[in-house]
Protein backbone atom coordinates (compact mmCIF):
# COMPACT_ATOMS: atom_id res chain seq x y z
CA UNK A 1 0.00 0.00 0.00
CA UNK A 2 1.02 3.61 -0.44
CA UNK A 3 0.63 4.29 3.27
CA UNK A 4 1.53 2.10 6.21
CA UNK A 5 -1.83 2.87 7.83
CA UNK A 6 -3.98 1.90 4.85
CA UNK A 7 -6.71 -0.53 5.82
CA UNK A 8 -7.11 -3.83 3.92
CA UNK A 9 -9.25 -3.64 0.79
CA UNK A 10 -10.12 -5.59 -2.31
CA UNK A 11 -10.00 -4.08 -5.79
CA UNK A 12 -11.73 -5.46 -8.85
CA UNK A 13 -12.87 -4.27 -12.25
CA UNK A 14 -15.02 -5.16 -15.22
CA UNK A 15 -14.16 -4.80 -18.89
CA UNK A 16 -14.80 -1.07 -19.24
CA UNK A 17 -11.32 0.30 -18.48
CA UNK A 18 -8.81 -2.29 -17.34
CA UNK A 19 -5.75 -0.03 -17.94
CA UNK A 20 -7.12 2.53 -15.49
CA UNK A 21 -8.01 -0.16 -12.94
CA UNK A 22 -4.49 -1.59 -13.20
CA UNK A 23 -2.99 1.90 -12.73
CA UNK A 24 -5.11 2.45 -9.61
CA UNK A 25 -4.05 -0.94 -8.27
CA UNK A 26 -0.41 -0.05 -8.89
CA UNK A 27 -0.85 3.27 -7.06
CA UNK A 28 -2.34 1.47 -4.06
CA UNK A 29 0.12 -1.44 -4.32
CA UNK A 30 -2.88 -3.77 -4.16
CA UNK A 31 -3.64 -6.51 -6.70
CA UNK A 32 -6.83 -6.69 -8.72
CA UNK A 33 -8.98 -9.59 -7.53
CA UNK A 34 -9.75 -12.39 -9.95
CA UNK A 35 -13.15 -11.97 -11.57
CA UNK A 36 -14.45 -14.15 -14.38
CA UNK A 37 -16.80 -12.30 -16.75
CA UNK A 38 -18.45 -14.17 -19.60
CA UNK A 39 -21.10 -13.26 -22.14
CA UNK A 40 -23.51 -15.95 -23.27
CA UNK A 41 -24.48 -16.29 -26.92
CA UNK A 42 -27.66 -14.28 -26.35
CA UNK A 43 -25.73 -11.40 -24.73
CA UNK A 44 -26.40 -12.23 -21.08
CA UNK A 45 -23.54 -11.38 -18.70
CA UNK A 46 -22.23 -13.95 -16.22
CA UNK A 47 -19.86 -13.09 -13.37
CA UNK A 48 -17.97 -15.32 -10.95
CA UNK A 49 -15.62 -13.94 -8.28
CA UNK A 50 -12.76 -16.34 -7.69
CA UNK A 51 -11.72 -15.11 -4.22
CA UNK A 52 -13.26 -15.08 -0.76
CA UNK A 53 -15.02 -11.73 -0.20
CA UNK A 54 -16.68 -12.34 3.15
CA UNK A 55 -16.22 -9.31 5.40
CA UNK A 56 -14.08 -7.44 2.84
CA UNK A 57 -14.07 -3.74 1.92
CA UNK A 58 -14.43 -3.97 -1.87
CA UNK A 59 -13.98 -1.32 -4.57
CA UNK A 60 -15.29 -2.09 -8.08
CA UNK A 61 -13.70 0.10 -10.78
CA UNK A 62 -16.03 0.32 -13.78
CA UNK A 63 -16.93 3.23 -16.05
CA UNK A 64 -20.29 2.92 -17.79
CA UNK A 65 -18.82 3.88 -21.14
CA UNK A 66 -19.54 2.36 -24.57
CA UNK A 67 -21.11 -0.19 -24.73
CA UNK A 68 -22.86 1.54 -21.85
CA UNK A 69 -25.53 -1.07 -21.19
CA UNK A 70 -23.06 -3.98 -21.17
CA UNK A 71 -20.70 -2.21 -18.78
CA UNK A 72 -23.56 -1.11 -16.54
CA UNK A 73 -24.85 -4.69 -16.33
CA UNK A 74 -21.34 -5.95 -15.50
CA UNK A 75 -21.20 -3.46 -12.63
CA UNK A 76 -24.65 -4.38 -11.30
CA UNK A 77 -24.01 -8.12 -11.52
CA UNK A 78 -20.60 -7.84 -9.82
CA UNK A 79 -22.21 -5.93 -6.94
CA UNK A 80 -24.96 -8.53 -6.64
CA UNK A 81 -22.35 -11.29 -6.53
CA UNK A 82 -20.44 -9.45 -3.81
CA UNK A 83 -23.59 -8.89 -1.75
CA UNK A 84 -24.36 -12.59 -1.92
CA UNK A 85 -20.71 -13.32 -0.99
CA UNK A 86 -21.17 -11.29 2.24
CA UNK A 87 -18.79 -8.43 1.44
CA UNK A 88 -18.75 -5.95 4.32
CA UNK A 89 -18.83 -2.81 2.13
CA UNK A 90 -19.12 -2.31 -1.63
CA UNK A 91 -17.97 0.93 -3.27
CA UNK A 92 -18.80 1.45 -6.93
CA UNK A 93 -15.92 3.45 -8.42
CA UNK A 94 -17.42 4.88 -11.62
CA UNK A 95 -14.87 7.24 -13.21
CA UNK A 96 -17.33 8.03 -16.01
CA UNK A 97 -21.00 7.88 -15.01
CA UNK A 98 -23.03 7.17 -18.15
CA UNK A 99 -26.62 8.32 -18.62
CA UNK A 100 -25.65 11.50 -16.73
CA UNK A 101 -26.92 13.72 -19.54
CA UNK A 102 -30.45 12.45 -18.93
CA UNK A 103 -30.65 14.29 -15.62
CA UNK A 104 -34.05 16.02 -16.01
CA UNK A 105 -37.29 15.80 -17.93
CA UNK A 106 -36.79 17.49 -21.28
CA UNK A 107 -40.41 17.13 -22.36
CA UNK A 108 -43.58 15.22 -21.76
CA UNK A 109 -43.33 11.46 -21.19
CA UNK A 110 -39.51 11.46 -20.98
CA UNK A 111 -37.43 9.70 -18.30
CA UNK A 112 -34.86 10.90 -15.80
CA UNK A 113 -32.51 8.05 -16.56
CA UNK A 114 -29.67 9.28 -14.35
CA UNK A 115 -31.96 8.77 -11.34
CA UNK A 116 -33.01 5.34 -12.60
CA UNK A 117 -29.38 4.23 -12.92
CA UNK A 118 -28.59 5.64 -9.45
CA UNK A 119 -31.45 3.55 -8.05
CA UNK A 120 -30.21 0.43 -9.85
CA UNK A 121 -26.70 0.85 -8.46
CA UNK A 122 -27.96 1.23 -4.89
CA UNK A 123 -30.43 -1.64 -5.24
CA UNK A 124 -27.73 -3.94 -6.65
CA UNK A 125 -25.78 -3.63 -3.40
CA UNK A 126 -23.52 -0.56 -3.53
CA UNK A 127 -22.91 1.03 -0.12
CA UNK A 128 -21.29 4.13 -1.63
CA UNK A 129 -20.28 5.59 -4.99
CA UNK A 130 -17.10 7.33 -6.13
CA UNK A 131 -17.17 9.16 -9.45
CA UNK A 132 -15.47 12.00 -11.34
CA UNK A 133 -16.96 15.20 -12.75
CA UNK A 134 -20.65 14.39 -12.90
CA UNK A 135 -22.31 16.13 -15.84
CA UNK A 136 -24.62 17.95 -13.44
CA UNK A 137 -24.02 18.46 -9.74
CA UNK A 138 -27.57 17.53 -8.76
CA UNK A 139 -26.96 13.92 -9.86
CA UNK A 140 -25.01 13.46 -6.63
CA UNK A 141 -28.36 13.90 -4.87
CA UNK A 142 -29.99 11.22 -7.01
CA UNK A 143 -28.16 8.59 -4.97
CA UNK A 144 -29.63 7.47 -1.66
CA UNK A 145 -26.18 6.29 -0.55
CA UNK A 146 -23.00 8.32 0.17
CA UNK A 147 -21.56 9.61 -3.11
CA UNK A 148 -18.23 11.35 -3.64
CA UNK A 149 -17.95 13.41 -6.83
CA UNK A 150 -14.26 14.08 -7.49
CA UNK A 151 -13.10 16.95 -9.68
CA UNK A 152 -10.47 16.58 -12.37
CA UNK A 153 -9.57 20.27 -12.01
CA UNK A 154 -6.34 19.71 -10.00
CA UNK A 155 -5.11 17.16 -12.56
CA UNK A 156 -5.98 19.55 -15.39
CA UNK A 157 -4.28 22.48 -13.66
CA UNK A 158 -1.04 20.54 -13.21
CA UNK A 159 -0.95 19.53 -16.87
CA UNK A 160 -1.69 23.07 -18.08
CA UNK A 161 1.10 24.50 -15.91
CA UNK A 162 3.52 21.95 -17.34
CA UNK A 163 2.61 22.63 -20.96
CA UNK A 164 1.42 26.24 -21.21
CA UNK A 165 2.56 29.70 -20.26
CA UNK A 166 -0.25 30.87 -17.99
CA UNK A 167 0.33 34.59 -18.52
CA UNK A 168 -1.93 35.00 -21.56
CA UNK A 169 -4.32 32.10 -21.05
CA UNK A 170 -8.08 32.43 -21.31
CA UNK A 171 -10.22 29.62 -19.90
CA UNK A 172 -13.38 29.21 -21.95
CA UNK A 173 -16.67 27.62 -20.94
CA UNK A 174 -18.36 26.06 -24.00
CA UNK A 175 -21.79 27.06 -22.66
CA UNK A 176 -23.43 28.96 -19.82
CA UNK A 177 -23.99 25.75 -17.85
CA UNK A 178 -20.25 25.11 -17.58
CA UNK A 179 -19.29 28.51 -16.17
CA UNK A 180 -18.81 27.26 -12.60
CA UNK A 181 -16.42 24.53 -13.76
CA UNK A 182 -14.46 26.92 -15.99
CA UNK A 183 -14.26 29.60 -13.31
CA UNK A 184 -12.86 27.10 -10.78
CA UNK A 185 -10.01 26.24 -13.16
CA UNK A 186 -9.42 29.88 -14.09
CA UNK A 187 -9.12 30.87 -10.44
CA UNK A 188 -6.54 28.15 -9.78
CA UNK A 189 -4.52 29.37 -12.76
CA UNK A 190 -5.05 33.09 -12.19
CA UNK A 191 -6.52 33.32 -15.70
CA UNK A 192 -9.45 35.17 -17.23
CA UNK A 193 -12.66 33.48 -18.34
CA UNK A 194 -14.79 33.67 -21.48
CA UNK A 195 -18.09 32.01 -22.38
CA UNK A 196 -19.37 30.60 -25.66
CA UNK A 197 -23.02 31.54 -26.14
CA UNK A 198 -24.54 28.97 -28.48
CA UNK A 199 -27.98 28.29 -29.87
CA UNK A 200 -29.19 24.77 -30.64
CA UNK A 201 -31.78 25.03 -33.44
CA UNK A 202 -32.63 21.31 -33.25
CA UNK A 203 -31.51 18.21 -31.37
CA UNK A 204 -27.93 17.20 -32.08
CA UNK A 205 -27.03 20.48 -33.82
CA UNK A 206 -25.09 23.23 -32.04
CA UNK A 207 -24.66 26.66 -33.62
CA UNK A 208 -22.23 29.07 -32.02
CA UNK A 209 -23.61 32.61 -31.95
CA UNK A 210 -21.45 34.79 -29.74
CA UNK A 211 -18.35 34.94 -27.53
CA UNK A 212 -18.70 36.64 -24.15
CA UNK A 213 -15.27 38.00 -23.23
CA UNK A 214 -12.29 39.50 -25.03
CA UNK A 215 -10.33 36.64 -26.58
CA UNK A 216 -8.36 38.49 -29.25
CA UNK A 217 -4.69 37.57 -29.09
CA UNK A 218 -5.26 35.14 -26.21
CA UNK A 219 -4.39 31.46 -26.03
CA UNK A 220 -7.75 29.90 -25.20
CA UNK A 221 -8.40 26.62 -23.41
CA UNK A 222 -11.94 25.25 -23.61
CA UNK A 223 -12.77 23.34 -20.43
CA UNK A 224 -15.70 20.93 -20.17
CA UNK A 225 -16.74 17.59 -18.67
CA UNK A 226 -17.75 15.54 -21.74
CA UNK A 227 -16.87 15.42 -25.42
CA UNK A 228 -19.11 13.11 -27.41
CA UNK A 229 -19.28 13.67 -31.17
CA UNK A 230 -17.04 16.74 -30.98
CA UNK A 231 -19.28 18.99 -33.05
CA UNK A 232 -19.97 21.55 -30.34
CA UNK A 233 -16.29 21.74 -29.35
CA UNK A 234 -15.08 22.20 -32.93
CA UNK A 235 -17.70 24.90 -33.60
CA UNK A 236 -16.65 26.72 -30.43
CA UNK A 237 -13.00 26.57 -31.50
CA UNK A 238 -13.87 28.08 -34.89
CA UNK A 239 -15.82 30.88 -33.22
CA UNK A 240 -12.91 31.68 -30.90
CA UNK A 241 -10.49 31.83 -33.82
CA UNK A 242 -12.88 34.08 -35.73
CA UNK A 243 -12.90 36.42 -32.72
CA UNK A 244 -9.11 36.68 -32.82
CA UNK A 245 -7.88 33.93 -30.47
CA UNK A 246 -4.20 33.20 -31.09
CA UNK A 247 -4.73 29.46 -30.55
CA UNK A 248 -7.37 27.16 -29.11
CA UNK A 249 -6.90 23.97 -27.11
CA UNK A 250 -9.37 21.93 -25.08
CA UNK A 251 -9.29 20.00 -21.82
CA UNK A 252 -12.22 17.62 -21.37
CA UNK A 253 -12.60 15.17 -18.48
CA UNK A 254 -14.48 12.38 -20.24
CA UNK A 255 -13.50 11.56 -23.81
CA UNK A 256 -16.53 9.68 -25.11
CA UNK A 257 -15.41 10.45 -28.70
CA UNK A 258 -18.21 8.64 -30.49
CA UNK A 259 -18.78 8.34 -34.22
CA UNK A 260 -16.36 10.44 -36.28
CA UNK A 261 -15.20 12.54 -33.32
CA UNK A 262 -11.52 11.56 -33.68
CA UNK A 263 -11.48 12.57 -37.35
CA UNK A 264 -13.40 15.75 -36.55
CA UNK A 265 -10.81 16.74 -33.94
CA UNK A 266 -7.96 15.89 -36.31
CA UNK A 267 -9.36 18.19 -39.00
CA UNK A 268 -10.33 21.01 -36.60
CA UNK A 269 -8.58 24.29 -35.75
CA UNK A 270 -7.79 22.93 -32.28
CA UNK A 271 -4.13 22.80 -31.31
CA UNK A 272 -4.81 19.77 -29.12
CA UNK A 273 -7.50 17.97 -27.15
CA UNK A 274 -6.54 16.64 -23.72
CA UNK A 275 -8.80 14.11 -22.01
CA UNK A 276 -8.40 12.05 -18.85
CA UNK A 277 -8.31 8.27 -18.98
CA UNK A 278 -11.68 7.94 -17.19
CA UNK A 279 -12.72 6.23 -20.45
CA UNK A 280 -10.24 3.87 -22.09
CA UNK A 281 -8.55 5.98 -24.78
CA UNK A 282 -6.83 3.01 -26.45
CA UNK A 283 -6.89 3.58 -30.20
CA UNK A 284 -8.03 7.19 -29.87
CA UNK A 285 -5.05 8.97 -28.32
CA UNK A 286 -2.44 10.25 -30.72
CA UNK A 287 -2.22 13.12 -33.13
CA UNK A 288 -4.10 16.04 -31.59
CA UNK A 289 -5.60 13.89 -28.81
CA UNK A 290 -3.67 13.29 -25.61
CA UNK A 291 -4.75 11.45 -22.44
CA UNK A 292 -3.66 12.31 -18.90
CA UNK A 293 -3.93 9.89 -15.95
CA UNK A 294 -6.40 10.18 -13.09
CA UNK A 295 -5.31 6.97 -11.33
CA UNK A 296 -3.47 8.91 -8.55
CA UNK A 297 -6.59 11.00 -7.88
CA UNK A 298 -8.90 7.98 -7.74
CA UNK A 299 -6.34 5.87 -5.90
CA UNK A 300 -5.90 8.46 -3.17
CA UNK A 301 -9.67 8.85 -2.83
CA UNK A 302 -10.04 5.06 -2.50
CA UNK A 303 -7.30 4.98 0.13
CA UNK A 304 -9.03 7.74 2.09
CA UNK A 305 -12.40 5.98 1.93
CA UNK A 306 -10.84 2.71 3.11
CA UNK A 307 -9.26 4.59 6.03
CA UNK A 308 -12.41 6.61 6.82
CA UNK A 309 -10.53 9.83 6.06
CA UNK A 310 -11.80 13.01 4.42
CA UNK A 311 -12.07 12.92 0.62
CA UNK A 312 -12.92 16.62 0.27
CA UNK A 313 -9.48 17.58 1.63
CA UNK A 314 -8.04 16.42 -1.70
CA UNK A 315 -9.35 19.69 -3.14
CA UNK A 316 -8.47 22.13 -0.33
Amino acid sequence: MTDAGTQPMKLMCGNANRPLAKAIADYLDAPLSNVEIQTFADGEVFVRIDENMRGEDVFIIQSTSKPANDHLMELLIMMDALSRASAARITAVIPYFGYARQDRKTGGRTPITAKLVANLIAKAGADRVLTVDLHAGQIQGFFDIPTDNLFATPVTEQDIRRNYNTEDLMIVSPDVGGVVRARALAQRLGADIAIVDKRRPRAGVAEVMNIIGEVEGRRCIIYDDIIDSGGTLCNAAVALKEHGAAEVSAYITHGVLSGKAVERIRDSVLKELVVTDSIDATGKAGGKIRAIPIAPLLGEAIRRIANDESVSKLFD
